[in-house]
């Protein structure tokens, strides 16, 4: 797989990603649907995500902006299942987000059809905060004054699409060889950072997090 292929699957659905990846590749498809490849990933990923680490700074960002009572939601793309595989291994981090700020593809609050780099996940995700952001179909002056209080991490494009839909400020954090790909492009992001370490919160009204300002140091 190219990174171009990759980047086209990066932040969609499961389904949907498989059968973008099986577009690529059409003599796969005379040997096997969808949904096998889907089961034989399934099986693959199972056995790889217990061993994935963080990103670089991904866990001193959420333990600052936990400590520091900051609202922090989780918008992804994968589905609650594999959500769970994913982060079983990696507690330090997600039990300190709200189950309740927890957004995953088939959330109910997220409809068919709507994941990235549709706005409403991320939209759904300032609501589980309490925040008043409208919905994908209306939003007053003072709703579009809230989201632009928001700010969302990504490192799939599909994800900067929907974060900026959403009219919050993005941060992105891509993979080189997905950088690569268009130099200079930054589909709206509000800043392209090579780690979470370089982000200073302070540049966004937020005070300096605990853990996190030390180590970016």
């Amino acid at each position: 797989m190219t990174w171009d292929i990759k980047a086209g699957v990066m932040g969609k659905t499961q389904r949907v990603a498989a059968e973008y990846i099986l577009s690529h590749f059409p003599s796969v498809t005379e040997h096997m649907s969808v949904d096998e490849y889907i089961d034989l990933g399934n099986a693959r990923r199972e056995e790889l995500w217990g061993k994935v680490e963080p990103m670089r700074g991904a866990t001193a960002l959420v333990k600052g902006l936990h400590a520091a009572g900051i609202p922090i939601a989780l918008a992804t793309g994968s589905s609650l299942a594999n959500l769970k595989l994913k982060t079983a291994h990696l507690p330090e981090i997600f039990t300190l987000f709200p189950d309740t700020s927890i957004l995953t593809a088939d959330s109910p609050e997220v409809k068919p059809g709507r994941g990235k780099p549709f706005p409403d996940i991320f939209l759904a995700a300032a609501h589980s905060l309490g925040r008043d952001v409208g919905t994908a179909e209306s939003c007053t002056p003072a709703q579009k004054a809230e989201r632009e209080r928001g700010i969302v991490f990504e490192d799939a494009r599909p994800g900067v699409l929907a974060g900026v839909a959403a009219g919050m400020n993005v941060m992105w954090v891509p993979d080189p060889e997905l950088l690569a790909l268009a130099p200079g492009e930054k589909y709206g992001a509000k800043r392209v950072l090579s780690h979470l370490e370089g982000w200073d919160p302070t540049e966004w009204g937020l005070p300096p997090l605990p853990g996190f300002n030390d180590r970016a140091q």
